[in-house]
């Protein structure tokens, strides 16, 4: 038969209710699964509503299956005489598991280790419904992710009770029969409540386990199941949306939430005064979706429309009044951010430059207007270091890098200052974004505005990059800052611990570095990153590249390059990340050549035999001391090769050098069994060492190709 258990309890936090309901479903089938009462395989079916948890799991058994079990009681040298008579010890512990004196011929002699021990099998009776979910409710209430505990009196007045909130109600069926378990200070029943306004009748008495679902829905008014409701939910949206033309925001974070403040869903379609959409969009989506947890609509071009969607936990016959109430209700919260909007662009951003002295950013590292003079200073370092680059950087068509240098030392100074804006201290979550905004109606350059509503890309994974040359260079200052900054005074992420996102910030510069394949060296981004700070900071720069080589190779491999791949193209530590992606192709192709293998081999032998040589590596390779026939051909096929290599190398056509090798395969396989390498005259073992060397050195530019052999 099947079993349903639910939790009827007061309003449960919304953001928490989704994990709550999966572990209480989670935690419980799998006790019961553990203690033999329900196959590993069983269905399991989550609950999870603003005022239950419940689960349902199939095939439970009434009694679990008796266990054989085999339990050691001690070495035989412990238990037993020399005349074979069971020692005062053991009789001690038979009487401790319930056994005497005549259980003697019944214990078994088997090897433990290296001496003999006696063990007792004995058959343990499966635990029945009643003991085992007990058990099992115990366990799940123990491990709820409850996020705050509430503390609260049963209805004896005496007894306390600890819980995400006050629990009214527990029912448990096992097909139609009640099953005697109790929690909270709960007995278990049949009886619980449906919808606070809307259900048929006040209480709804369960049936079945089977029939759960379905009376909560027919006589309570609610949709039980989380899933349900949420996909309940987004038809409705979509559906209110299409008949608009427009658009509901995309926000899988407010769907969850919503979904888990309602039990009977119901959307609604609400419209604000146009008036308001001279505000910015993102300020009134935010207010919306943060404090209303409403759904703004967009249309065709992603613009923000005067109508919004509203899911309602009620279903009037008329819903005008529900409709009016939340059109009042978010009125005075888009006038709110009118009021800042106007107010803010009252002042200039450059005005608000003196007052970033006044805010503290790190105890050790100063306030908000050092630190913006560091940004600046990193930026005018790595626009120095663009100008400089071997490989040419084209900039707008408009900018030389004195231009450049002079739009990114302006975006690099007022990006902070929206910090002190009244819009960003009621939603800080706008940083950067108003910062473009106010930018522009000050009629600065609009790269400059651009590079300060970008400057904090990429915020998340998948977020989009800086869009224009300026908001990248100061992008990637700002992320250095940090970095050196807080890495410079030992504040290092620890587990998973990560107070200051420094492995998102991470992330971003390895971002821009890659995909805007800027000809940049991280080392020496680090090091100009360093004398901003003067003495307050130590150079991190060993730890700080560690770190970065950890985040790129776990983004390589999720990006679908094999551990393999990687470790050969991260081995070199290659100081430019916009080489990585050619490289790691590069290394792909060569491992799909038919030589790829033997060359791999070769390679780790040729490292091996050189990590071992004494002293100072040979370098060179005298053509007349190479007697024999395979290792003149290996000097003969190395000279031809290389030069092609590398010439193919410099032009960045890693993949091309990395094929050119391939010729190599016959010369070094001969090599390796015609000539002996540790030969006993000295000279000539420094030239084979040496010949290795130049071999060692033509194939590991691109890559450490031993990584690639099995």
């Amino acid at each position: 038969m099947n079993l349903l258990v639910e939790l009827f309890v007061e309003e449960l936090p919304p953001k928490a209710l989704k994990k709550l309901g999966e572990s209480f479903a989670t935690v419980l089938a799998d006790s019961l699964k553990a203690q033999g009462l329900a196959a590993a395989d069983a269905a399991v079916t989550s609950f999870a509503s603003p005022r239950r948890l419940g689960v349902h799991v199939a095939g439970v058994a009434a009694k679990a299956a008796d266990k054989a079990v085999q339990q050691k009681l001690m070495p035989v040298a412990v238990a037993l005489t020399a005349d074979g008579q069971a020692t005062p010890a053991l009789l001690k512990k038979l009487a401790s598991i319930g056994a005497g004196p005549e259980a003697l011929p019944q214990l078994k002699r088997q090897p433990d280790g290296k001496a003999e021990a006696l063990f007792w099998d004995s058959l343990q009776p499966g635990a029945t419904l009643a003991q085992g979910l007990q058990k099992a409710l115990d366990e799940t209430l123990a491990k709820l992710p409850i996020p705050k505990v509430m503390t609260y009196q049963l209805a004896d007045g005496w007894s306390d009770v600890k819980f995400v909130r006050p629990a009214h109600g527990l029912v448990a069926l096992h097909g139609s029969e009640v099953v005697p378990v109790q929690a909270l200070g709960l007995m278990a029943g049949r009886t619980t409540r449906g919808h606070r306004f809307e259900a048929a009748q006040p209480e709804v008495s369960i049936e079945s386990a089977d029939s759960y679902a379905a009376q909560l829905r027919d006589q309570g008014a609610v949709i039980a199941s989380f899933a349900e409701r949420r996909a309940e939910i987004s038809r409705q949206l979509k559906g209110a949306a299409d008949a608009l033309s427009l658009t509901p925001i995309d926000d899988e974070a407010l769907l969850d939430e919503v979904t888990a403040l309602v039990e009977r869903p119901n959307v609604l379609t609400c419209a604000f005064e146009a008036e308001f959409l001279a505000v910015p969009q993102e300020c009134l989506i935010l207010t919306m979706k943060a404090n209303q947890k409403y759904f703004p609509l967009l249309d065709n071009a992603g613009k923000l429309t005067r109508h919004f969607l509203v899911v309602s936990n009620i279903a009037p016959a008329d819903a005008s009044a529900v409709v009016q109430g939340n059109e009042r209700v978010v009125r005075p919260r888009l006038a709110d951010a009118k009021f800042f909007f106007d107010q803010d662009r009252k002042k200039k951003l450059e005005d608000r430059l003196p007052g970033l002295a006044k805010v503290v950013y790190h105890g050790k590292l100063g306030s908000q207007g050092e630190r913006a003079e560091r940004v600046r200073s990193i930026a005018h370092a790595i626009v120095n270091q663009l100008s400089m680059a071997t490989l040419p950087y084209t900039v707008e068509a408009d900018d030389e890098f004195k231009v450049l240098d002079s739009k990114v030392k302006q975006a690099a100074s007022l990006a902070k200052c929206d910090l002190l804006t009244d819009m960003v201290g009621e939603f800080p979550e706008l940083q950067g974004i108003m910062g473009g905004y106010y930018a522009r109606h000050e009629g600065l350059r609009d790269g400059v505005a651009i590079a300060i509503e970008d400057h904090y890309k990429p915020r998340f994974a998948g977020d989009a990059l800086p869009r224009n040359h300026t908001g990248t260079v100061v992008a990637l200052a700002d992320k250095l800052e940090t970095l050196v900054g807080l890495f410079g005074i030992g504040q290092l992420p620890t587990g998973d611990k990560d107070p200051f996102a420094l492995r998102r910030h991470a992330l971003g510069v390895i971002r821009i570095l890659v995909e805007k394949n800027l000809p940049l060296d991280l080392p020496a981004l680090i090091d100009a990153a360093v004398p901003p700070f003067g003495e307050l900071v130590t150079n991190p720069r060993d730890a700080l590249l560690g770190f970065f080589a950890d985040r790129l190779a776990v983004s390589l491999r999720d990006q679908g390059y094999s551990a393999q791949e990687v470790d050969a193209v991260l081995a070199l530590s290659p100081a430019r990340l916009g080489d990585v992606p050619r490289r790691l192709e590069a290394v792909r192709a060569f491992a799909a050549l038919p030589e790829a293998a033997s060359l791999a081999a070769a390679n780790k032998r040729v490292g091996n035999i050189l990590k071992k040589v004494e002293g100072e590596l040979p370098t060179e390779v005298k053509p007349e001391l190479l007697q024999e026939a395979a290792e003149q051909a290996l000097a003969a096929a190395i000279t031809e090769v290389q030069p092609a290599a590398d010439r193919l190398f410099e032009q960045h056509d890693y993949t091309g050098s990395l094929k050119a090798l391939a010729a190599l395969k016959a010369p070094v396989d001969a090599f390796f069994d015609d000539v002996m390498v540790n030969a006993e005259d000295a000279a000539l073992r420094a030239n084979r060492l040496a010949l290795l060397g130049r071999l060692h050195a033509a194939m590991n530019r691109v890559a450490d190709l031993s990584r690639l052999a099995t």
